[in-house]
């Protein structure tokens, strides 16, 4: 299967920006795990592992990006000299549109002018998401090429940040790229996500089981959705094929990163529960529950990332279910 030359980051000054969050984190670790010398930009920065100023791996840089101005961003990129800056920063969960606005636009705006200004300037890799598309047409995965209707708070300021970029190509020369990603899963996803948070509630279930008690049903909305869901790995493994890929120019192009496929939720969700192992009857009621307004296909055509990148998806779904239990709830083992 071709892949790109990750050997290549051996040496690669690596910043990255919201490197303490579910991907930031994970991204950081990768390249350090490379041989890259990486600093993790957070508000918060991390406070176990080998994310600690002055000591080995990903060191750790107190800035609270949503704050930072250009002045400042930029002399923090010219004391770095970074080879290559991952912005994983951004607001998706329990914000409105205005907060969305300032931390998946506004601050992308503040980081390219701030890396138009460098004497030599990295590459730049947004993280941007297929929700940026909208409404995709069932069967077919969706292009580049297709012009973005996002239909959610969170598709339209992606589509913002994803625009400064490409403008930021093309009047500035800056060489950015951005990442499209599907719907990441994997351990430790994020509470406030749909699968974060039933996995959360198979770890309640699975521990109310262990004292012998009857576990709350799952009740969810209407789960009519088809979803290209992408395993965290190999979203990181995108990151460091777009970082190391030889003789590429990705100026100001946009990739999807994918598996390519739309799997209905309703799927998704019973493998989760059955890969637990706890009997825990699934509930869909549209009663108390928040009307959904994303898009209910979204799929993506990935053949672009590897012609461009080499990348393409290893990680099988249930290995992708598997990790995302694995924190929450026990696994049984079924295959």
């Amino acid at each position: 299967m071709p892949t790109a030359d990750n050997g290549e980051a051996a040496g690669l000054r690596v910043v990255v920006l919201g490197g303490t969050g579910y991907l930031g984190r994970r991204i950081g670790e990768a390249f350090a795990a490379d041989g890259a010398l990486v600093h993790l930009v957070s508000r918060n920065p991390a406070k176990d592992g080998p994310a600690k100023d002055g000591g080995p791996g990903p060191r750790s840089v107190r800035m609270d990006l949503l704050t930072a101005r250009p002045r400042e961003l930029t002399e923090f990129f010219g004391s770095v000299r970074p080879d290559v800056v991952v912005n994983a920063a951004g607001r998706v969960w329990r914000a409105d549109e205005a907060e969305m606005t300032e931390g998946n636009a506004d601050l992308v705006a503040r980081v390219t002018e701030s890396l138009a200004e460098l004497p030599r300037g990295p590459r730049l890799i947004q993280l941007g998401t297929v929700h940026e598309y909208g409404a995709g047409t069932p069967g077919a995965g969706t292009t580049e090429d297709q012009e973005p209707a996002p239909v959610t708070p969170y598709g339209r300021t992606k589509l913002l940040g994803t625009r400064i970029v490409q403008r930021a190509a093309a009047e500035h020369g800056l060489d950015g790229v951005v990442l499209r990603l599907a719907n990441v899963i994997g351990a430790g996803a994020p509470a406030g996500s749909l699968f974060g948070m039933v996995a959360a509630h198979l770890g309640e279930a699975a521990r109310a089981e262990s004292l012998g008690e009857k576990p709350d049903e799952l009740r969810l909305p209407p789960l009519r959705a088809h979803r290209d869901v992408l395993d965290a790995h190999d979203a990181v493994d995108a990151v460091r094929a777009a970082a190391t890929a030889p003789g590429v120019d990705l100026r100001g192009q946009v990739v999807n990163i994918g598996r390519g496929e739309a799997v209905p939720v309703h799927a998704l969700i019973h493998r989760m529960v059955e890969l637990s192992g706890v009997d825990l009857p699934v509930v869909e009621t549209a009663a108390d529950q928040p009307v959904r307004t994303d898009a209910e296909w979204l799929q993506l055509d990935v053949s672009r990332a590897l012609r461009l990148l080499g990348w393409q998806p290893r990680r099988t779904l249930d290995a992708s279910l598997r990790d995302l239990l694995t924190v929450a709830a026990p696994v049984n083992g079924r295959k």
